[in-house]
Formats: structure tokens, C-alpha cells, sequence
């Protein structure tokens, strides 16, 4: 059985901040053509579908300031390294 995907808002929030506390600039990734609309959408998609959402929530209070990059929980960590200039 395929879990649910969950709330694309709350997801939207996670990946963006999770970008941005793993050292992604979305805006400059955008800007250089590294970042595409359907680029993002299955990012976010992605984490919909995680069931990492929780301990996400609680990882990125922890980590207020930037990192070297995600958690290799997260299922965008590979992808925001991709987009790191």
C-alpha cells in the first residue's frame, strides 16, 4: 500500500526551508536556470510522499543555522546538493 501523500503547503514550507538550511540559494538557482517550475513541484512532491515529515520538523528546529547539507533522511538531499554553486 502506497502511503498518502501529505499537505502540499506544509511540504511546500519543509522543502524551502530545508533548502535553504542545507545552503540552497532557490532564488539564485531560479535566476541561473538550475531550478525549474517542474523541478520544484517534484521536489516538493517528494516530500509529500516521506514519512520523515515529523522528525524533519524537529531536525530543522535544531538547525536553525545552515549546513553542509541535508540529512540523508531527506528525500531531496541529493537534489538541493545539485543545486548548491
Amino acid at each position: 500500500m502506497t502511503k498518502p501523500l501529505g499537505d502540499t503547503v506544509t511540504h511546500y514550507w519543509l522543502a524551502k526551508r530545508m533548502a535553504k538550511t542545507a545552503g540552497v540559494d532557490l532564488v539564485a538557482a531560479i535566476q541561473d536556470g538550475r531550478l525549474h517550475d517542474q523541478d520544484w513541484a517534484e521536489t516538493v512532491t517528494r516530500c509529500r510522499g516521506c514519512g520523515w515529515a515529523e522528525g524533519c520538523q524537529k531536525w530543522l528546529l535544531k538547525h536553525q543555522d545552515s549546513v553542509d547539507k541535508a540529512p540523508i533522511s531527506c528525500k531531496n538531499a541529493d537534489f538541493f546538493e545539485t543545486l548548491k554553486v
